[in-house]
This record gives C-alpha cells, sequence and structure tokens, in this order.
C-alpha cells in the first residue's frame, strides 16, 4: 500500500494500482505532474534490484545522459528514470530500445513537465506509452475517502454527503493549504509560505531552462504574479504582456510554458453551434491554492473580510479538485467553461466521450439564489438529455434541490462521494 510519510497523516495515492496496472501491459510508463507532488516516492515503491532507480536531478547522470543518450540507454533492460523532461533526447533512445524489446513495464519514468505537449516526444512514444497524471494530494487522498464524485454523478446517482462536511474557516484553511505533500508538512502558515516561495524559484529559475528557451527568463516570477491576481478570470495576454513589455503573443508563449510546468491550467471555452453568444477566450486557474495564496498574499484574516478575493482562490480549489477526481476516474473526461456575452456562466464544464455534460458552479457564500442556476439552466437546455447534473458548490451542509438534475450541494461533495 502505498504511503506518504506526513507528520499528520499518512496518504495514500490513488494513482498506485494504476501505475501497476499499466506496468503490467504497456512498455513504457509515465508518472507525470508537479514538481514535489510525490512523483519521486511514487516511482520509488516499483524500483527493485531489477528495476534500479536513476535520477536526472544528479548531476552527473544528467550530463550521462545528454552526452550520449543511447549509450546511457543501451544495455537497460528496465529502471526508473526520474525527472526525465531534463534530457528530453532520451525519449528517442527510449523508444528504439522499446522497439528492439517489446517486454512490458521496461521503463517507468517520472516528468514535472507535460512532455505530452512537446510533439516530437508525444509523436516518438504514440502506443508505446501509458500517462498517469500524478497532482499535489487530494482530499479525497487526504481524507482517504472514495473520490468518486465524477464516476457516480455520470452513472446517473443522485449527489449525496457521506461523512463530515467542512465550512466556513475549516474549508478556507483547506484551501490557504494546497496539496504539495512537502509544503502540508510545514507547522505554520509563515513556514508554509517561505516553501512556496522557494519551491516557485527554483521552477523558475531551473525547470523552465529544461524545457524552453526563453529570452527574458527574469519576466516569469512577475508574470506569475501578475496571473495570480487574474485567477479564476479570463485570460487577456495583450494586457498581461504589456504589463511587462512583452507583446500579447510572447506572454501567450509564457503561459503556455507555465501550464506545461503544470503551475497554471487554462480552461478552454466551451462552444456549441446552437449558442452565438458565448464568450470565445479561455480563463485561468492555478493547479494549487496554497501556491496561489502565497503569490497573492492571501491568508486568512484577509479572506474573512473580502468573500470575493476568497471567491477566486475557491474557484480554483473546485478546479484543481476535480482534475485530480478525474485523474484517476476510469471515465475520460475534458473540462471547459460556459460564459456568454451577457455574463451569464458555469465555472466548469464536465464532458465525458459520449458528449455528456455535467455542469459546476461556485460560490463562497453559504445563501445559494434560483438566479445563481442562470447559466446552469441555460447549458441545460442547449444540450438537452446530454445534461447529466447542474451543481451549485456553496459553504453550506446541505443539499438542496432547485429544479429537475440542478442542486445546490456543500463543497464536501468533492471528497465526500
Amino acid at each position: 500500500m502505498s504511503k506518504h510519510s506526513n507528520s499528520k497523516f499518512l496518504v495514500n495515492r490513488k494513482a498506485l494500482p494504476l501505475v501497476d496496472a499499466a506496468l503490467a501491459d504497456t512498455r513504457v510508463v509515465l508518472i507525470s505532474g508537479p514538481r514535489q507532488a510525490g512523483k519521486t516516492t511514487l516511482a520509488r515503491m516499483f524500483s527493485a534490484s531489477d528495476r534500479p532507480y536513476i535520477t536526472l536531478d544528479d548531476a552527473g547522470t544528467l550530463n550521462a545522459a545528454k552526452a550520449d543518450p543511447t549509450g546511457f540507454i543501451r544495455g537497460i533492460k528496465r529502471a526508473v528514470i526520474d525527472e526525465v523532461q531534463r534530457a528530453p533526447d532520451l525519449m528517442l533512445a527510449i523508444k528504439a530500445s522499446v522497439d528492439d524489446d517489446q517486454e512490458p513495464g521496461r521503463f517507468l519514468l517520472t516528468g514535472s513537465a507535460n512532455l505530452a505537449t512537446i510533439p516530437a516526444i508525444a509523436d516518438s512514444l504514440a502506443g508505446r506509452m501509458a500517462v498517469i497524471p500524478l497532482l499535489p494530494f487530494a482530499q479525497a487522498e487526504i481524507r482517504s475517502s472514495p473520490g468518486l464524485m465524477l464516476d457516480r454523478l455520470f452513472a446517473g446517482e443522485e449527489p449525496a454527503i457521506e461523512g463530515e462536511v467542512v465550512l466556513g474557516k475549516e474549508m478556507m484553511g483547506i484551501v490557504l493549504a494546497g496539496g504539495y505533500p512537502e509544503a502540508l508538512r510545514r507547522t505554520t502558515s509563515v513556514r508554509r509560505a517561505s516553501w512556496l516561495e522557494d519551491y516557485v524559484s527554483l521552477i523558475l529559475d531551473r525547470d523552465v531552462r529544461d524545457i524552453a528557451n526563453i529570452d527574458q527568463l527574469d519576466r516569469l516570477p512577475r508574470l506569475l504574479n501578475i496571473l495570480a491576481e487574474h485567477a479564476g478570470q479570463l485570460i487577456n495576454n495583450s494586457s498581461f504582456g504589456s504589463a511587462l513589455g512583452l507583446s500579447g503573443v510572447t506572454a501567450q508563449k509564457y503561459i503556455a510554458i507555465l501550464e506545461r510546468l503544470f503551475l497554471v491550467k487554462t480552461l478552454a471555452p466551451w462552444s456549441n453551434n446552437r449558442l452565438s453568444r458565448l464568450v470565445k477566450t479561455p480563463k485561468l486557474h492555478f493547479i494549487d491554492t496554497g501556491l496561489l495564496a502565497a503569490l497573492r498574499e492571501d491568508e486568512m484574516a484577509r479572506l474573512s473580510d473580502d468573500k470575493t478575493r476568497f471567491g477566486a482562490l475557491l474557484e480554483s480549489f473546485v478546479v484543481s479538485e476535480l482534475m485530480k477526481l478525474a485523474s484517476w476516474s476510469e471515465r475520460r473526461v475534458s473540462f471547459s467553461h460556459y460564459r456568454t456575452k451577457d455574463l451569464d456562466e458555469v465555472d466548469v464544464v464536465i464532458e465525458d466521450r459520449r458528449g455528456r455534460i455535467i455542469g459546476i458552479e461556485v460560490k463562497a457564500s453559504a445563501t445559494v439564489k434560483a438566479d445563481d442556476f442562470r447559466g446552469l439552466r441555460q447549458l441545460q437546455a442547449a444540450v438537452g438529455d446530454r445534461f447529466v447534473r447542474g451543481l451549485v458548490l456553496h459553504d453550506h451542509d446541505r443539499i438542496t434541490p432547485f429544479a429537475e438534475r440542478l442542486q445546490a450541494a456543500p463543497l464536501s461533495i468533492l471528497w465526500s462521494m
């Protein structure tokens, strides 16, 4: 059983059986997610005498891998290779090796950059590699709860609360803490913020260089701070760029790099031929709200006095938790957002391969009004029978029906189903 040591809890990673199953039938398995999400801990559980652990964070090993990728891989029957994005040319050598010897479970890789977005790598290992996402701890993992909300709702079940409901300042504390294992080990919010600041510096100083050539690397910290203040909002590349003396095209390129490093997530706009007044601009979120709060210098006292400011954090938290639920779901889903030119919106639209849809709206308040369902009702009308469920998640302890397949529900449903 996978355990992640913590002074307060042991966490079972839901990706563990997924990695195990993939190694049994696939030549290359990649655990993909942000640095410090727990990839190394998980990968080392599969290391053995016949599957040695190799890390490219070691300078000597990295130099050898870069100098002669083919020679580095030659002769390796099976291995765990950590932080493989640091030597991208290894992927072609791995392809050649697994084409010669097609036994499953040859290579277990970890990557702190989204290698699937690099065309040469994605093309070279198509059909040979399974990708297992690993994001920072989900609340369902921390609480050892099933984390099956998406599967159960798509299966037609009614939303249900099973277990304790988290409300008010306790919920705010969870959002502020985020999910990075090392950050959660810190004993105070000040210590946690300090760790997160160091974490960002490491990624922007080193990891960016591994995946991209950037002329103005010094602009990235400022860009990340600007993005933090616009979390939960529509992306405006021209505005972001002008604040830094960059073109909108360059700002867009830099945001894409931050997304490849799993710092931010852009939600594409949901589209439908029947609706002409939809906004076609992506929306920005952060993968971890502990990191987002540290960048914004948000703390409990400040957010308690400014619920609007907390609302942006909470929306990113819900998006992140939904992504984590999807990462171990048997159902393949995509995420987008719905917004009209009249400013009606649905914060998250979740669509499965059959085109069926769940809509999620997020509210920081305890009170929900019928008007809060306006965007969900429009979405329901647009897709008809494909609409599975619409939920307004808010700071409350009960599920309240508002119309057919439309309910208000506690935020805790994200981990209690």
